[in-house]
């Protein structure tokens, strides 16, 4: 009888969990690996939040078959999977603090993964990372703690993730993939090992260092297009027309694929993008103008939200807004970096009161109700951050008994309602 493929996946969250989960599917032996014991325990329980399915199978029935199957064991003791694997998958991540890469996580996974390094293993890093981290920054580490030498001892290479949340089993599988390594070596047995889950085109790149800045240039082009669609968006809303139409019209042209405006960028892979491609470029002495001034242009449009609540809001009325949706985008659990949470801080900061409701979402804030009728309850109007499933956006009877004042509004950030709706009903729509 053969052997499974022994995979060892470092960091369980959005990428890391779909993608031990898609090893373990495939018959692999996946040890999962991650520090935050309280999302160990869950795991090992079969509880998670992630809203991901694979075939109309959910995340939740998927984890609870593959921990009864003994293929996905989920631990916060990396020395049992360093010792009966062979293949090592980095996802953790690259927080920024203040505009700037913070390497103590992905320094800290390669110093484990070093101390239990043998020969012919693979170290695989899929972690969206500052161009020329996986050479200068995570090889050094491998090598000095270990004694071994990638492209002699042990196989090193690096190949970017692609998918987006709550399609990422889907694109695991169907999504190309770039790969590359320290070695010829090194990229074949990664893309050996990537083919047990990818069925479509594994793309070979000349270095890691050309597969590191594709992927940051692919999340810095949103980025750029999503600026573009903001500041649009100002533009057609003081001519008097719908940003959306004029997109939707615009994208029918065969090459253009404007994406569309929001309440900001969120998410930890576009808003980090420019700061991950910036200090690389500082270091080159290269202005990367536009894309700085992309990304200031996007973390400005939360500011600009709040502008168009409190132009709705009647000062002689307590000062109460309902928020649904806290997520990052629409359809998500996620709520790291989510401009939906900067609004509520800086609505806040106004001295303005926030009731927030979000069945996706699991962070507990003190904004946060347990239900619709609890977060309208008083509130002046609603504003729509973020579509989520167990939203109910057209109870419009629901929102006449519990908002308050003769104008109760709605400012709409995701293009959920149509004008004459919600006019029809009594109230008041500002879109952005």
């Amino acid at each position: 009888m053969t052997e499974p493929v022994k995979v060892t996946v470092f960091g369980l969250g959005f990428v890391g969990l779909p993608l031990a989960l898609s090893f373990a599917m495939r018959g692999c032996k996946v040890y999962g690996v991650d520090v935050n014991e309280e999302l160990v325990a869950e795991l090992k329980a079969g509880i998670t939040h992630h809203l991901e399915a694979y075939h109309s199978t959910p995340i939740q029935k998927i984890l609870k078959d593959q921990l009864a199957a003994g293929r996905f064991i989920p631990t916060t003791d990396a020395s049992e999977a360093l010792t009966n694997s062979d293949n090592f998958i980095v996802t953790v991540g690259i927080p920024v603090k203040e505009g700037r890469a913070d390497y103590s996580h992905i320094e800290a996974v390669s110093k484990t993964i070093a101390r239990g390094l043998k020969p012919n293993d693979l170290v695989l890093i899929r972690s969206t990372v500052v161009p020329g981290t996986t050479r200068n920054v995570i090889k050094p580490i491998l090598e000095e703690l270990s004694g071994l030498k990638a492209d002699e001892d042990f196989y090193l290479a690096y190949s970017s993730e692609r998918i987006a949340e709550g399609r990422a089993f889907e694109e695991f599988e169907n999504m190309p993939t770039l790969v590359s390594g320290v070695d010829r070596a090194s990229r074949d047995r990664a893309a050996k090992l990537l083919s047990i889950v990818t069925k479509a085109d594994l793309i070979p790149c000349s270095s890691m260092e050309v597969v590191e800045t594709a992927k940051v240039m692919e999340n810095v082009s949103r980025d750029v297009n999503i600026a573009m669609v903001n500041e649009f968006a100002r533009f057609t809303k003081a001519l008097g027309i719908d940003i959306f139409e004029v997109i939707k019209a615009a994208n029918t042209h065969t090459r253009v694929n404007l994406l569309l405006p929001g309440p900001g960028v969120g998410g930890y892979c576009i808003p980090n993008a420019f700061h991950y491609l910036a200090p690389k470029a500082e270091e080159l002495g290269v202005n990367l103008s536009l894309t700085r001034i992309a990304r200031e242009i996007n973390e400005q449009v939360p500011e600009r939200v709040v502008t168009m609540i409190k132009r709705n809001m009647t000062p002689e009325l307590p000062p109460v807004v309902a928020v649904f949706g806290l997520a990052m985008k629409d359809y998500s659990n996620d709520d790291r970096i989510s401009p939906a949470i900067r609004i509520v801080e800086l609505l806040q900061r106004e001295g303005i009161t926030v009731q927030a409701f979000d069945p996706a979402v699991p962070t507990r804030y003190e904004f946060k109700k347990e239900s619709m009728a609890e977060a309208l309850e008083g509130a002046q109007g609603i504003v729509v951050l973020a579509r989520q499933e167990g939203i109910d956006f057209h109870n419009y009877d629901l929102f006449r008994s519990k908002l308050i004042g003769e104008r109760p509004f709605i400012v709409d950030t995701r293009n959920v309602y149509r004008r004459e709706m919600v006019e029809a009903a009594g109230l008041v729509l500002e879109t952005i």
